[in-house]
């Protein structure tokens, strides 16, 4: 399975970013799709999950400014950001957990897209 993100980019505090994430490859099902975030220096964070009957959760730090998605008819996952604040600046990757061909469940990571917001 491989998994492309993409949308991230340079904003201003207040702006707003869609994050996109594709799966592809042999894959079966989705189960969880999640966003997680690095910023410098620190540790990956869980920012926000949705499952595969639409339920969702949310990092107290981005609730009521960032909305998680999917189309699991195209295997994609998103994160629309609004708001953004400084503090958002980080490394943003896709995880899912996918059954793929005969192999079971298993996580996948994206390779990640950077977001940086400015104040």
């Amino acid at each position: 399975v491989q998994l492309q993100a993409s949308g991230g980019g340079l904003v201003q505090a207040g702006e707003s970013l869609k994050l996109s994430c594709v799966a592809s490859g042999s894959i079966f099902s989705i189960n969880f799709m999640d966003w997680y975030r690095q910023a410098p220096g620190k540790e990956r964070e869980l920012v926000a999950t949705i499952t595969s009957g639409g339920s969702t959760n949310y990092a107290d730090s981005v609730k009521g400014r960032f909305t998680i998605s999917r189309d699991n008819a195209k295997n994609t996952v998103y994160l629309q950001m609004n708001s953004l604040k400084p503090e958002d600046t980080a490394v943003y990757y896709c995880n899912v957990l996918a059954a793929v061909g005969g192999s079971g469940w298993n996580e996948y990571w994206g390779q990640g897209t950077q977001v940086t917001v400015s104040s």
